[in-house]
């Protein structure tokens, strides 16, 4: 059984959190066919969109979310303040990196040996309608660009993801959006629907036992020829229902069997969530630790980030068109400074300097944009209990890939990081940069439950400075 870590230097709100529960995300059964893919294709099938007309498709551009939630401190990893007071300063030193006068946390150093690769956001920052400042109010923001509802786990506003499936999707043998391993609050689809919900992995990639996706499988007894039966005996008894059938559901749902069938006959997608099929050498690369102890509960899931990202880049070079992985927990309310350099930042950088590479290496980088980001920063004053707290007043995002120029710092913070200084950036201009990477309209509306139209993005404008 895969052991689970629970957050004991964070907040109250994630205290003993086991992963998010999935009243929001799509029940994979099995129907038909017998193919637990089944349900989500059907979804697929019956939402089949008119292609929208306000902006250039791009076919073949895709999206990696690294989503560090939590909130790693902004002073402690890309945005460090060497000459301010040692209570803000802290105890990591600074490096210098590959393009002169950047310099980032001694605990990046892969990141900054790479620094022509990837840029830097320092001016980033938000603040909700009411002033909260809790984790599940961030993520809504930075992956729907609304301010969050009553309940800030429950999307009020449809996650990027969702936007993207929605607009771009295109029947195939992959579902256009993935979580990895399963959703975080502001990931769900809200009004569009079922149909541009997630594909949760479920399983995670970090583990002793071979990789197996759950929603991938067959129901228990089913073998491909029985399911080959099974699919033809259905088809004679759905003569009749065809044969009335006005709204075009039934060819809807040939559809989606279709799909459904063929996904598990022609090892597509089985292929693309193969990680056995790797090379040792590139799981390595990353960071493979399948026994790993941390020596910090605390520590949550970082030993299984770089698998999970791994797996991304699996899933975007099969066609995926966004990727969300899950890199929790950074919530170092308490003892920030061990947690940052004895688990959290090690495997962060090796793993996201090993993404980036393998990403160029194979040709993926320029039509790939990868974001790392959480929903806040920390406070720049260092805690009693030698920790940071929240603070959404200014913070940090990596970005790369997509066209854009490394080694680039768009905007700056003051002398303590605790505010924007120079060029400040809110969380739609990232959104607004990653849809038009994509090449998503945003300025298209779609109705809530009450009928009432909302644009994808309420605000923001793509960071032209990346370019």
């Amino acid at each position: 059984m895969q052991t689970r870590f629970y957050n004991t230097i964070g907040c109250k709100e994630f205290e003993g959190v086991s992963p998010l529960s999935r009243r929001e995300s799509i029940r994979v059964g099995a129907l038909g066919a017998g193919l637990s893919l089944s349900s989500l294709l059907r979804h697929e099938a019956l939402a089949k969109e008119t292609p929208h007309t306000g902006s250039t498709v791009k076919r073949n551009h895709s999206i990696i979310i690294l989503w560090m939630r939590g909130g790693p401190s902004q002073i402690d990893t890309w945005d460090p303040k060497p000459d301010a007071p040692s209570e803000i300063r802290g105890e990591f030193s600074t490096i210098a990196t590959q393009v002169p006068g950047i310099q980032l946390s001694e605990h990046v150093p892969e990141m900054a040996r790479m620094m022509n690769s990837w840029s830097v956001i320092r001016s980033m920052h938000y603040r909700s309608e009411d002033g909260r400042t809790d984790h599940s109010t961030g993520d809504q923001v930075c992956f729907t660009g609304y301010s969050s509802g009553p309940a800030p786990d429950q999307n009020i506003h449809p996650s990027i993801g969702s936007v993207v499936r929605k607009q771009l999707y295109r029947p195939g043998d992959l579902p256009a959006y993935v979580m990895v391993p399963r959703m975080v609050p502001g990931t769900a689809s809200s009004y569009l629907g079922a149909s541009c919900a997630p594909f949760e992995t479920q399983a995670d990639p970090a583990s002793n036992e071979p990789f197996v996706v759950p929603n991938l499988g067959l129901d228990n007894g089913l073998s491909i020829d029985r399911i080959s039966s099974r699919r033809k005996l259905l088809g004679d008894m759905d003569h009749l229902r065809r044969c009335v059938d006005t709204d075009g559901r039934m060819n809807a749902v040939d559809d989606f069997s279709r799909q459904a069938f063929e996904m598990v006959t022609n090892n597509k997608a089985r292929q693309a969530f193969d990680l056995e099929s790797e090379p040792r050498s590139v799981r390595n690369r990353y960071g493979f630790f399948p026994q790993y102890t941390p020596r910090m509960r605390a520590a949550g899931d970082c030993p299984q980030w770089p698998q999970r990202m791994l797996l991304a880049r699996r899933l975007i070079e099969a066609g995926v068109r966004l990727v969300t992985v899950d890199c929790r927990w950074w919530d170092t309310h308490d003892d920030n400074f061990h947690a940052l350099k004895t688990a959290f930042l090690p495997q962060f950088d090796r793993a996201y300097s090993a993404l980036l590479g393998d990403l160029q290496e194979r040709g993926l980088l320029e039509t790939t944009m990868v974001v790392a980001w959480g929903e806040m920063g920390r406070s720049p004053r260092i805690s009693s209990t030698a920790g940071r707290d929240h603070w959404p007043g200014c913070f940090s995002a990596a970005m790369a890939g997509g066209g854009i120029r490394g080694g680039r710092v768009v905007g700056s913070s003051d002398h303590h990081a605790a505010l924007p200084k120079d060029n400040p950036k809110i969380v739609q201009d990232v959104l607004a940069t990653l849809y038009r990477h994509v090449g998503v309209d945003v300025s298209r509306q779609y109705s809530d439950h009450a009928g009432r139209p909302h644009p994808v993005l309420p605000c923001g404008e793509p960071i032209h400075e990346l370019f």
